[in-house]
């Protein structure tokens, strides 16, 4: 799998841009602010309909303008598809496929996987537990599609089931009968649908832990060994993948939390609640790792996430913005040869040397807005 061209229209600082792309490696070189970053966005966006560095829509459309479009020609098994993406800020979303609309933008989710990193994902190691959860979730969405509905029915049963539980607790005082029929009914939502995403969380995590401490230690050898721990809110309760005990586990648990979540107007039991802990040797390392072994597992987990998208038999397209500036020469060097394999890797740079020599490819100067193929001259 890979991109043949990108097409951007008000796209964050982009009125118009057109860039063609081929199979290997492609790096995009200019000094930072000058849109590189927003290039390898769209096609991430295409990809998971969401930013790396935004928590909305609405930063993607450039000042202005009411929309953005972006358009991706991706090539799977010699087979062509034009995806496009029409982003509306406060409405919905459109999505065409072929030119041909489709109903809903998620339905495409799948046809272009990619696997970002950015130096604002050492987040997943340094960040709260959110950042970890949501790594989670867009993986599982990008092997398994579907998970995009599910994760969606999860989000609306939570939203409905705090607002009652908001409204009860504004009252201050003892729910009626009619609160409380309603409240189990959300409950038992909550089970069912929760149990299917964190049974698969479960699973996910399973086949993550080997690729991860492959990954690291590939990157960090002789560093300390490290592992995942997935730590459900559901307490010291032995955790399967059957999602009937998983269902029967979170109904009981949220009765037992009910008195406690009427006085807090919270839901206080379900995967949003969840946390991946991630270990480096006996240590969490949240708090603990320094910052050369925190980029080692952030790179770790992306590193593990592309494998495990490659097992599933196509390569995913890996991008990797601003990555090697921050990296010493020797996790440098390491990266490189990792990624080589892969049918497609984009990178951005500030500047040339700041693109390992084993990754040579194609290369387009980012600069006042203008994407121009071939590399800046070099002064001196």
């Amino acid at each position: 799998m890979h991109v043949a061209h990108i097409s951007l229209q008000d796209f964050r600082s982009y009125p118009a841009a057109e860039v063609a792309l081929e199979p290997g490696v492609t790096a995009f070189v200019g000094p930072n602010g000058q849109g590189k970053t927003n290039l390898v966005e769209a096609i991430g966006y295409v990809a998971s309909h969401g930013s790396h560095r935004a928590a909305t829509d609405a930063p993607l459309v450039r000042h202005g303008a009411p929309r953005a479009i972006v358009r991706a020609g991706v090539v799977k098994d010699d087979r062509k598809a034009l995806i496009e993406l029409e982003i509306n800020p406060g409405k919905a979303n459109r999505a065409r496929l072929n030119r041909a609309p489709v109903p809903r933008p998620r339905e495409i989710v799948g046809m272009l996987r990619t696997v970002l990193f950015a130096p604002e994902d050492l987040s997943l190691v340094k960040g709260d537990p959110g950042e970890r959860r949501r790594f989670l979730d867009e993986l599982l969405t990008a092997r398994t599609p579907r998970f995009a509905g599910v994760r969606s029915d999860y989000d609306r049963v939570l939203k409905q089931r705090n607002a009652l539980l908001k409204s009860a607790a504004a009252h201050r005082r003892s729910p009626g009968p009619e609160v409380l029929a309603t409240l189990d009914v959300w409950d038992s939502h909550l089970a069912r649908t929760g149990s299917e995403l964190l049974a698969a969380r479960l699973n996910l995590v399973e086949a993550l832990r080997p690729l991860v401490t492959d990954a690291y230690a590939a990157l960090a050898p002789g560093g300390d060994a490290v592992d995942l721990l997935y730590r459900s809110s559901l307490g010291e309760v032995e955790l399967s993948t059957d999602r009937g005990k998983l269902a029967e586990q979170l109904l009981t648990a949220v009765g037992e939390s009910r008195k406690q979540e009427l006085e807090r107007g919270v839901s206080l039991v379900g995967p949003h609640r969840d946390e991946l802990v991630l270990r480096l040797g006996e240590l969490p390392a949240r708090g603990y790792a320094s910052h050369g072994e925190s980029w080692s597992f952030a790179l770790g987990l992306k590193l593990a996430a592309f494998d495990l998208l490659r097992a599933d038999g196509d390569d995913p397209v890996l991008i990797l913005d601003d990555v090697f500036a921050e990296l010493d020469t020797g996790r440098r060097a390491r990266l490189a040869e990792l990624v080589v394999p892969a049918e497609q890797v984009l990178i951005t740079a500030a500047v040339p040397a700041d693109v390992p020599a084993e990754l040579t490819g194609g290369s387009y100067t980012v600069s006042d807005g203008q994407v121009v193929r071939g590399r800046p001259a070099v002064d001196g």
